[in-house]
């Protein structure tokens, strides 16, 4: 290959191969000019090639220092990616798939008037299904529902799961812990991102049934007697 004219300059000796007298300092300027031209950078890796060369070498290092600590080396670097893997499938298994998270808890009911028992049969269509996000929600709102049928409640647009528990245990004391526990799995499904099971549901519907069999205080219910 033909050396330009630069860089053979620099190669040139005098006769009898006496080299030339270049002072050092010029001489690598020149030559820095020299290769710095672009025909000696033709084939040189454009820039995203060069950061993703720099990506799989610094990979490369974590991941030879990582086998290095790890006991057993690389096959115990593998075993502990397989140990969290598990870890993490487990997590989602427990917690469910994401779901939209609210900024606080909303209304319970999110649709026109509905009885009690419609409510029921719509908890008990999305239990056979096995979704049972869905059948705690319809229960909960069962067990409002029947409070306000039973003039237990004032019915009142816009309650919350949390404010209903805490109005319906004034008069049903002995339920008051079951119920602030299922207003809590109620808000978790509907805005806190969590995906409701079968135990939960059972939950919901003993409490359902326990509360119509349950004898309420007629002196802490709405327009009831004083003592």
């Amino acid at each position: 290959m033909p050396i330009p004219g630069g860089a053979h300059a620099l190669l040139i000796r005098a006769s009898g191969d006496i080299p030339l007298d270049t002072p050092r300092l010029p001489a690598r300027e020149a030559a820095e000019r020299e290769l710095s031209k672009p025909m000696y950078h033709e084939n040189d890796p454009n820039l995203l090639s060069r950061a993703m060369n720099t990506l799989w070498e610094w990979l490369g290092r974590l991941l030879d220092s990582a086998s290095g600590a790890a006991p057993g080396g690389p096959l115990g670097l593998v075993v502990i990616a397989l140990i969290v893997v598990a870890l993490l499938a487990a997590l989602w298994w427990r917690l469910g798939s994401p779901r939209r998270v609210s900024d606080g808890p909303g209304h319970l009911f999110d649709e026109g008037p509905r009885s009690a028992d419609e409510h029921r049969a719509t908890a008990e269509e999305h239990a056979a299904a096995a979704r049972w996000t869905e059948a705690v929600q319809e229960r909960m709102r069962a067990i409002v529902r029947s409070l306000e049928e039973r003039a237990l409640l004032d019915p009142r647009p816009g309650r919350t799961a949390d404010e209903a528990a805490a109005e319906a245990a004034r008069p049903l004391p002995d339920h008051a812990d079951r119920l602030r526990t299922a207003a809590r799995e109620f808000d978790d499904v509907t805005y806190g991102g969590r995906t409701g099971d079968q135990r939960a549901y059972q939950r919901l519907h003993d409490l359902d049934l326990d509360l119509e069999r349950a004898k309420p205080q007629l002196s802490a219910v709405p327009g009831g007697p004083a003592e």
